[in-house]
């Protein structure tokens, strides 16, 4: 009888990929998790203080310190590591450091063997995420970029605030770039079962002054109402890439916006962007199109162009043979 041996590495042990593995370990996910960072103590420090907090959680998961050689059986390689964003300066700028980051990452984790799925967090994580499917030589489906799954929630938890209810009764994603240029399909958000649009022209009285574009800055200026408070971000983050990898390890076929290559969706090519997709255990199954009206599917363009201009800027990248 053969037992499947789920293991999920994460590459930089700061505090999203500590937090990511916290989270793991609180949902019972999988049997081993590896914590790589170039600073090797540091990952051994985190992984030491997770491993010994599984006595009061749910399953004896492995947590252990590793290298880049440890990703050959990995299912997931989620990549964090970065340089810390300056406060109030924009996920674009760190197109340079990253990349280089990047590019010094997937390399040696190719070289091990590793066929599995990658999950990108590193910012800007659209970018990051073609470059990463460029230096791997992946197919597109397992590649998958944090995108706007984050922003998403961010919204949908400023839409429950507003009106009282719960977050998750609201169904509705943010699209384009994890970013300032992202835009929001109203025409697809859903509370309870009702178009957001209805239910604010039905309640004039306590909804009349409620600003479309006022809640698309909020959710774009979410995370740096936290980060400029704390330093950064990292709880909610690691919940949203926690529910990527259990829609992948659990095959649950679940939708969810995610930065992915779109090659004629949305009528965009060549381009990591996020959009909702049906994710489980082979990656993207497949990308949900939605009907945008003429004026999203505008926004949705002018987004796709932002990264487009960024995107052009990386470095050559050569495949692996």
């Amino acid at each position: 009888m053969k037992v499947k041996h789920s293991k999920i590495a994460i590459v930089g042990a700061g505090a999203v990929g500590s937090s990511t593995a916290f989270c793991l370990l609180n949902h019972s996910l999988c049997d081993e998790i590896v914590l790589i960072d170039q600073k090797h103590e540091r990952a051994v420090g985190e992984a030491l203080d997770l491993a010994q907090s599984v006595e009061y959680l749910g399953r004896n998961t492995q947590v252990s310190a590793g290298r880049y050689a440890d990703c050959g059986d990995a299912d997931i390689v989620v990549i964090t590591a970065s340089l810390p964003v300056d406060a109030g300066n924009s996920r674009l700028n760190m197109l340079d450091s990253s990349a280089k980051i990047v590019q010094s990452i997937v390399p040696p984790i190719m070289e091990s063997g590793f066929d599995g799925i990658f999950i990108v967090i590193t910012n800007p994580v659209d970018i990051m995420s073609y470059y990463v499917w460029q230096l791997s030589g992946m197919p597109k489906g397992q590649v998958i970029g944090t995108g706007t799954v984050l922003d998403s929630a961010r919204l949908k938890w400023l839409i429950g605030d507003l009106l009282h209810v719960d977050p998750r009764s609201v169904h509705g994603f943010t699209m384009g770039e994890h970013g300032d240029s992202q835009m929001v399909p109203w025409s697809a958000i859903i509370a309870g079962g009702k178009p957001f649009l209805d239910i604010l022209r039905d309640n004039p009285e306590r909804l009349g002054e409620v600003e479309l574009q006022d809640l698309v800055h909020k959710t774009v200026c979410a995370g740096w109402e936290i980060a400029n408070r704390k330093g950064t971000t990292n709880y909610a983050i690691a919940a949203s890439t926690t529910a990527i990898i259990q829609a992948i390890l659990h095959n649950e076929n679940r939708i969810l916006p995610v930065s992915i290559l779109l090659n004629g969706e949305y009528g965009e090519q060549d381009v990591f962007a996020s959009v909702p997709a049906v994710i489980n255990r082979q990656g993207i199954k497949e990308v949900v199109q939605l009907h945008l009206q003429d004026s999203e599917q505008e926004r949705f363009h002018r987004s796709i162009e932002v990264i487009r201009e960024y995107t052009q800027k990386l470095p050559p990248a050569e495949r692996p043979r």
